[in-house]
């Protein structure tokens, strides 16, 4: 099994950047929605953009978005992806990868099979889905540590790339990849000391048990 792609989302700083591309991440996630505690302005996000340019992929996170948020994000930051958290339908990721012209991933919260047979109507509209772990109503729509049953995604063979996300840490990602084949993987909450506060040693320990799982 090839090694999955790793996703570090939430930095916010440049210790953690550099932390992450010492680790060896192919990603890392830029957080553009207010409320989350690692959320960034484009203008923060600027300067950690220019310094991973080259050397990582930018990919920003967005929650229902409007387009000038999300045209600010790209003009500041550059981004090589967008990453959709909210309510977007295949309509409108379709239209935003239309307009902003770089692929674009849509996470899907699942508690049920249900929940991951959704995935197919973003076919076209979508370069990957991300099956991310249901929060409670009234929370954030991600970076809660929580994880789902693994078992609904195992080597899923759907009509688009997909990657693994939701409570996933140093001690059960090689088991998550084990479990589902996963082609990426993607963790916020599972390499921080307290929240929006990254901990370059988890996300060194983190990135190894992925490549221990290949």
């Amino acid at each position: 099994m090839p090694t999955a792609a790793i996703k570090i989302c939430g930095i916010s700083t440049p210790a953690a950047l550099e932390a992450a591309i010492r680790a060896r991440a192919a990603h890392i996630g830029l957080v553009f929605f207010a409320p989350s505690p690692r959320a960034v302005t484009p203008a923060e996000a600027a300067p950690l953009a220019e310094r991973a340019a080259g050397r990582v992929g930018r990919v920003g996170l967005f929650v229902d978005a409007d387009d000038a948020l999300i045209g600010e994000a790209q003009a500041a930051a550059r981004l090589d992806a967008l990453q959709l958290h909210g309510a977007e339908t295949p309509e409108r990721t379709a239209q935003l990868r239309a307009r902003f012209g770089i692929p674009v991933w849509k996470a899907l919260p699942v508690a049920t099979a249900a929940d991951v047979a959704r995935a197919t109507a973003y076919a076209g509209a979508v370069d990957l889905v991300l099956f991310d772990a249901k929060t409670p109503k009234g929370t954030l729509p991600g970076g809660m540590g929580l994880s789902f049953d693994w078992s609904l995604v195992a080597h899923w063979k759907g009509p688009v790339a997909w990657g693994l996300a939701g409570g996933l840490d140093p001690a059960n990602v090689a088991e998550a990849i084990r479990q589902t084949g996963a082609p990426l993987v993607d963790t916020s909450s599972g390499v921080e000391s307290a929240p929006g506060v990254k901990d370059a040693d988890r996300i060194a320990a983190f990135c190894a048990a992925v490549r221990s799982a290949a």
